[in-house]
C-alpha cells in the first residue's frame, strides 16, 4: 500500500470477491507493534498484558467493553511531537480525537498545547488545569456564548471561519476591551487522499475561506480592520489519516502565497502558519505512516523553502495532532458472545460492543486489526468479520479479519488503535452505555472516565 492512499470508501460487497482481502498473518498469536501500544505484550500464559496488567483482571475487575489506555505510550507520544518540534514551533494536541480532564492534565504536564471546538471541549480543557493561553478555539459555527466565554476566558488564538463570525467577535472582544488574538482558516483546495467525508480542504465543503475565490483575502482585510482583533497567522487543514506529505507542499505554497499578498496589500508579514494535523497511524499491518521528527524536519523544510522564495521570513509554525499521538495508545477490549459460521463466506463473531463505541468502520469503511488476547491458540486461521450487539445490519467493527478457528463465546477479543474518534464519537444507539477509558501504568490500571450507568440514561429523560 501507498504511502498516499489509505484503505477507506466503499469498496466492500456483501460477499467478498477473490483475493480482495490480505493472506491471513504467519502467526495469529502475534501483536504487531505497529498497531498495538508501546506496553503491550503477552505473558507466559499466553495473555496479552498492557502496562504491566493482563486483559483478563482488566475484564474481570472494569468489565467488557472497555477502552484500554495506555498512558506511557501516550505520553511518550506526546514528548515526541514537542521534542520533535522544537522550541520555534507549537505543537497542538487536537482535542476531538479524545479529551478528558486526564488527558488534559497529560499535556500540561508534557508541554503541549491544545486546541478545542466545542465550549464543552473548552470547558473539560478549563476544568483540567490548561492555561487557556496555550488553548486554541476551533469550528465553523461558533455561537455568541462560545465567543464570549472564549475572550473572557482569554484563550490564546482563535480560528475564525466566516465573515459573520469576524464581526461577532470584533464586537464581543470590543465590548470586554480585549484584543483577541486570531487565525483565519483558509481552504486552500488541496484534497487529502482520504475518504470523502474527512477530507477537508477542497472547495466544496463547509470549513474555512476559499483562496480561489479571493474570501480568504477578503477575510484578511475585515480582520485588519478592526482594532479589536489581532491578526496572528493563517490557518489550513487539508484532512485526515494522511500519509503523504505531498499535500501539505502544496498547501504550504498556497499559504504562503497568501502571507505574501497580504504583505504586498496591507504592509504586514503575518507571524503564524498553522498547517494542522491529519497525520495517519497504522490501523492495519499494511500502514505505514511517518515518525514526528520526520514529520517535523518535512514540514519545517517545506515553510522554509517557500517563504524563501517568496522573500517572507519564515512564520512560526504550529501543527495539530490529535490522531498520531492518541490513536494508538489505546484498545478496545471485547468479549465475544455468538460465533456464527456462514459456510462459504467467514464467520460472524458478535461482541458485547459495536457501533456505538466504534462509529467509525460504518461511517468510513474504516479498517482495523483485531486479536484474540485473553489466550494464544494454535488452531487454523479462520475468515472472520466482527460485529457489534446492535440492531442495524451495517454495525461492523472490524470488517475482514483472521482469528483462530476455536474462537469461542466468553474469549477476549481486542481491536487496536481506536485511541481516536471511538469514545468521543460514542453514541447511546439502542440504549447501549458507553464504555469507561481505563488508564493503565506501571502495573497499575485506574478509571479516567467512568462507565455509564442506566442511572445516567434515566437521569436525562424526564418523561
Amino acid at each position: 500500500m501507498s504511502r498516499s492512499a489509505h484503505p477507506a470508501g466503499p469498496r466492500h460487497g456483501d460477499v467478498l470477491p477473490e483475493g480482495h482481502y490480505q493472506a491471513p498473518p504467519a502467526d495469529l498469536n502475534a501483536l504487531d507493534p505497529k498497531v498495538w501500544s508501546r506496553t503491550v505484550a503477552r505473558n507466559a500464559e499466553g495473555v496479552a498484558t498492557v502496562g504491566g496488567i493482563d486483559v483478563k483482571r482488566l475484564a474481570a475487575e472494569f468489565g467488557t467493553p472497555a477502552y484500554v489506555l495506555d498512558e506511557d505510550d501516550f505520553r511518550t507520544r506526546a514528548r515526541a511531537w514537542r521534542d520533535a518540534f522544537g522550541t520555534d514551533a507549537d505543537v497542538y494536541y487536537a482535542g476531538k480525537a479524545f479529551l478528558s480532564k486526564a488527558i488534559v492534565r497529560w499535556l500540561h504536564e508534557e508541554g503541549l498545547n491544545l486546541d478545542v471546538c466545542s465550549a464543552g471541549e473548552l470547558a473539560v480543557a478549563l476544568a483540567a488545569g490548561m492555561p487557556p493561553e496555550r488553548i486554541a478555539l476551533h469550528g465553523n459555527n461558533k455561537s455568541d456564548d462560545e465567543l464570549e466565554h472564549a475572550v473572557k476566558t482569554g484563550v490564546g488564538h482563535i480560528v475564525v471561519d466566516s465573515y459573520d463570525e469576524i464581526e461577532r467577535l470584533a464586537a464581543i472582544a470590543a465590548r470586554q476591551g480585549v484584543r483577541q488574538q486570531v487565525l483565519i482558516r483558509v481552504t486552500v483546495g488541496v484534497e487529502a487522499h482520504t475518504h470523502e467525508f474527512i477530507a477537508t480542504a477542497h472547495e466544496d465543503q463547509k470549513f474555512g475561506l476559499s483562496l480561489n475565490g479571493g474570501a480568504a483575502a477578503e477575510a484578511v482585510r475585515r480582520v485588519l480592520g478592526h482594532d479589536s482583533l489581532e491578526l496572528r497567522g493563517i490557518h489550513s487543514h487539508i484532512g485526515s489519516q494522511i500519509f503523504d506529505m505531498a499535500g501539505f507542499e502544496v498547501a504550504a505554497r498556497r499559504v504562503v502565497g497568501l502571507l505574501a499578498g497580504i504583505r504586498d496589500e496591507h504592509g504586514v508579514e503575518l507571524p503564524e502558519i498553522d498547517l494542522g494535523g491529519g497525520l495517519g497511524i497504522a490501523y492495519t499491518s499494511e500502514d505505514d505512516p511517518r515518525e514526528p521528527a520526520e514529520i517535523a524536519a518535512a514540514l519545517a523544510e517545506i515553510v522554509r523553502r517557500e517563504c524563501a522564495a517568496a522573500n517572507l521570513d519564515a512564520p512560526r509554525l504550529s501543527v495539530e495532532p490529535g490522531r498520531a499521538i492518541v490513536g494508538p495508545t489505546a484498545f478496545t477490549l471485547y468479549e465475544v458472545g455468538t460465533v456464527k459460521p456462514l459456510e462459504g463466506l467467514r464467520t460472524y463473531v458478535s461482541v458485547d460492543g459495536g457501533m456505538s463505541d466504534n462509529i467509525r468502520t460504518a461511517l468510513y469503511d474504516a479498517e482495523y486489526s483485531v486479536a484474540l488476547v485473553s489466550r494464544t491458540s494454535d488452531a487454523e486461521p479462520m475468515l472472520v468479520r466482527v460485529v457489534g450487539k446492535h440492531c442495524e445490519s451495517g454495525d461492523i467493527v472490524v470488517r475482514d479479519a483472521f482469528l483462530p478457528s476455536d474462537l469461542a463465546p466468553g474469549d477476549l477479543i481486542a481491536v487496536p488503535a481506536t485511541g481516536a474518534y471511538c469514545r468521543s464519537m460514542a453514541s447511546n444507539y439502542n440504549h447501549a452505555l458507553k464504555p469507561p477509558v481505563l488508564a493503565v501504568r506501571d502495573g497499575a490500571a485506574r478509571v479516567i472516565v467512568r462507565r455509564e450507568t442506566e442511572e445516567d440514561l434515566l437521569r436525562l429523560d424526564i418523561g
